[in-house]
């Protein structure tokens, strides 16, 4: 008899547990960005993008400390000659292009990414779905109440992520 009232306690305790556990599941967070950023995938696509536009970074970074320098002993020093002018300009276009041809490979690298991971993303995130019962999911930025902390399956999202890779 003590086993069967042990055992209908601990049924009922699991089945009031279960709802309990289905309630705090219910509503999540998640920063899909973060999640993205923090995986393998993403660094590998960072590294190659360095990689890609490192000679073209070093050189805009060393037009940069010439332009500041030359800007600077121009303010010091009064009218600079035309040959100055000239070497000013010629290195300030240069700069500007280096400067727009990166941020142009990094806007495909980024773009190369997001259309590589968007589908990973999707299945991740609908496999914490399902593991947690969610029922409503909202980016950290997109709460504007809560009693307590939400679950937060960010790091899941993104161990998915990796394992998807």
């Amino acid at each position: 008899m003590r086993k069967l009232t042990a055992a209908l306690c601990l049924g009922l305790m699991g089945t009031l547990a279960g709802p309990l556990q289905a309630q705090a599941a219910e509503v999540a967070t998640l920063d899909w960005q973060k999640a993205l950023l923090e995986t393998d995938a993403a660094q590998r696509s960072m590294n190659q993008f360095r990689n890609r536009t490192h000679a073209k970074q070093q050189e805009a970074e060393s037009l940069g400390r010439s332009l500041q320098s030359m800007q600077q002993r121009f303010q010091d020093g009064g009218q600079p000659s035309q040959a100055e002018q000239q070497e000013f300009q010629t290195k300030r276009q240069r700069f500007e292009q280096l400067r727009r041809e990166i941020l142009q490979a990094r806007q495909e690298a980024e773009q190369r990414f997001l259309q590589d991971a968007e589908p990973k993303l999707d299945q991740a995130v609908q496999r914490v779905i399902d593991r947690h019962d969610v029922q409503v999911l909202v980016t950290p930025q997109g709460v504007v109440h809560a009693e307590g902390d939400l679950p937060d399956l960010t790091g899941e999202v993104t161990a998915i992520l990796n394992s998807l890779n």
